[in-house]
């Protein structure tokens, strides 16, 4: 399927592709399952969409932003928000939101919008999820894309999928071929200028970027009875591609910088669920998953028609992981659900790193190496449903973990960590809910982080750091949601982060980097979403948003001393739309505007922010019948700008060496697309 690598996603994906079901004066009301936080959603809720898939729908389900997973290591609190049957899919790669898309609407009897916990239902550390429930009947499924995405100036991608399912009563089967593409959306052409300590120009040349690629695969599913209960399977196999360039050039001069990346693998997993008497079930999951890797970064300045010595960094490797976890879930009573279950991981990256300058070897910090890791979890939840207006959820995980590096360096690390997490979810008043969490996470090492690295466009090489620890939160967080007019909704969310061994740039020896643990840190948040049906104010079938962040971080630089943000964290990002449904053109179109968005990262070094503005996206999608659908969209972004500032050593206080600032004016590019499900 298409994939676009965009660096406005985290907060286009909460809006675009999601239009607005339409309310009629007589609007399709959701059922609420008591007071206990589930609403109900029938087909009739949406059938003035015309959905074609499953994924149309749950797109359309108000106060709900398809998350498909942080795809760390493990499954326990790494899976996404997405539930088909009360289950989610036996792979972690064959996410709930591909499962849905190849899933005709036809076949879909209900969706359930879960608030807080449900009998049954395996939250996975998220306040709000979907279950998705599907029709029991026999038949035989579809699903054809034909897609195109065309830049202005840019490489133009196209690509194909072609899905197919068949059911038989509780059997399913089915196959899934896709030529998937990739790219980005912050390439075009521009300017860099690079300015000295006393803001003399040093240097003023013309800048061009792009950056695309893609992929085939072949994926299988079956699901049908075994032994009195039931067994999912699911296996993948494919080959991606990524390519991208930076060229600046000058009246005598030319700097090219190049990167490649070829990637094969797969997977398979195996969910086995098996009813042991009318109260207590058993789940078991089998998930492997594998990659093989080659990789070159160059970078060469011709100057006055000499080439200068060329810089190489190569890599290449293989990784997997494999995962065995099995729960029981105890439905006491109509008030009492426990849970409890068992979770143990092998986790490998063999990588082998080469740089060279002008043909001569460079030596870099743990260049070769293989990081193994063998983590157990074992987890106990409860949830108590105290009254229709207060439901309660208490658990505790516990994590022990061993991680093991030999090659340029040999470490063995093990670490324990108890994880309890407590939620409260209170419904005072019909339509008025309020969500309390705490909890403590521990995030997962990236093992790409023990080995060296290098961003040769911005003359960075980073070594591997051998003493890294998982990052740890308590976090404390209320959520507010109050919902009107069917599908109208405003929520607001605070959130508060105590971080400990936080996650950034460390300096090493040599003038070298690495990524490492910085100390302690904060992060302060606060999340408003809007959503207006627009029926009542006299714009029939059309729905107002507005959704941001605000994010406020602290940490101590390790290199300076002095309070922070931390790297990579959008300090705001907000979306403002409209869609709307036009029922007797049989169309729908939506457009989203996003004023601003930043990010700073810090390095010993030198410091990298970007920032772009007034990113905006039109779209539209007709529907001449059943089953098929036509979509266009179109998307501009202003300006987006790279401000590097690079030091001329590492004291206090820094002396600056230069100033880079890369103009970009964005590609303008349209996206197209069309599908057929029969």
């Amino acid at each position: 399927m298409t994939k676009t690598i965009l660096l406005a996603t985290t907060a286009l994906l909460l809006t675009a592709g999601a239009a607005a079901a339409q309310t009629p004066e007589e609007a399709p009301p959701q059922a609420e399952a008591g007071q206990t936080g589930v609403l109900v959603f029938e087909p009739a809720f949406f059938a003035e969409a015309r959905p074609n898939t499953a994924l149309d729908m749950v797109e359309r389900v108000p106060g709900f932003s398809v998350n498909d997973g942080s795809g760390a290591r493990g499954f326990e609190g790494a899976v996404g928000n997405i539930l088909i049957n009360g289950s989610r899919p036996a792979s972690k790669n064959d996410t709930g939101s591909n499962v849905l898309a190849r899933t005709i609407a036809a076949n879909v009897e209900r969706i359930e919008l879960i608030r807080g916990g449900a009998p049954g239902i395996d939250m996975q550390g998220y306040s709000v999820v979907v279950n998705v429930i599907l029709k029991s009947t026999s038949s035989r499924e579809h699903v054809v894309n034909l897609y195109g995405t065309l830049f202005e100036g840019g490489q133009d991608l196209y690509g194909a999928s072609y899905q197919f399912t068949a059911r038989e009563g509780e059997r399913t089967w089915g196959v899934t071929l896709s030529d998937g593409i990739s790219s980005s959306d912050s390439n075009g052409r521009g300017r860099v200028i690079r300015t000295d300590a006393n803001g003399n120009i040093t240097r003023d040349e013309d800048y061009y970027n792009d950056g695309y690629g893609g992929g085939t695969s072949i994926r299988g599913n079956y699901a049908g009875p075994l032994m009195g209960g039931k067994i999912d399977l699911t296996a993948r196999y494919g080959i991606n591609d990524w390519n991208e360039f930076q060229l600046q050039t000058g009246p005598d001069v030319i700097r090219d910088s190049r990167y490649n990346e070829d990637v094969t693998g797969g997977e398979f997993g195996v969910v086995y669920t098996r009813p042991l008497n009318s109260k207590m079930s058993l789940e078991t999951r089998l998930i492997h998953e594998w990659d093989e890797f080659d990789g070159l970064s160059s970078a060469q300045t011709t100057l006055v028609g000499v080439p200068g010595p060329e810089q190489l960094f190569g890599s290449e490797g293989t990784s997997s992981e494999s995962i065995l976890r099995s729960l029981v879930r105890w439905e006491r009573s109509a008030t009492w659900t426990f849970e409890m279950g068992g979770e143990v991981a092998y986790n490998m990256l063999d990588t082998t790193q080469a740089f060279t300058v002008g043909g001569v070897p460079v030596p870099l910090p743990s260049a070769s190496v293989k990081v193994e890791e063998i983590r157990g979890e074992a987890f106990g939840k409860a949830l108590w449903r105290y009254s229709d207006q207060l439901t309660l959820e208490g658990g505790l995980r516990l994590e022990a973990s061993t991680i093991s590096q030999s090659g340029d360096a040999a470490q063995e690390e093990s670490f324990f960590f108890p994880k309890p997490r407590f939620l409260a979810t209170w419904t005072p008043m019909e339509n008025n809910q309020l969500r309390v969490r705490f909890e403590r996470e521990v995030g997962q090492l990236d093992f790409g982080d023990f080995a060296a690295s290098a961003d040769l466009e911005d003359e960075n090489v980073l070594g591997g750091n051998v003493n890294l620890v998982p990052e740890q939160r308590w976090i404390m967080e209320a959520i507010y949601e109050r919902r009107f007019w069917s599908d109208g909704i405003i929520s607001i969310g605070l959130r508060h982060d105590e971080i400990t061994d936080a996650i950034d740039v460390i300096p090493l020896d040599d003038g070298l980097s690495a990524v490492g643990n910085i100390g302690d840190g904060t992060l302060d948040q606060l999340a408003l979403n809007i959503t207006i049906p627009t029926t009542k104010l006299g714009i029939s079938g059309g729905r107002f948003g507005f959704r941001n962040t605000w994010n406020h971080t602290e940490v101590t630089d390790p290199t300076t001393g002095e309070i922070r943000p931390i790297s990579g964290v959008r300090p705001s990002q907000a979306v403002v739309s409209f869609e709307q449904d036009i029922t007797s053109w049989k169309f729908q179109w939506g457009t989203a505007w996003i004023p601003k968005l930043s990010q700073t990262s810090f390095d010993p070094d030198q410091r990298v922010g970007w920032q772009g503005t007034d990113y905006f996206e039109l779209w539209g999608e007709y529907k001449p019948q059943p089953g098929l659908s036509l979509r266009a969209q179109v998307n501009i972004w202003n300006d987006f700008d790279i401000e590097r500032t690079v030091y001329a050593d590492r004291d206090v206080p820094r002396n600056i060496l230069f100033v880079e600032d890369r103009l970009i004016d964005p590609r303008t590019f349209w996206s197209l697309r069309l599908r057929k499900t029969f």
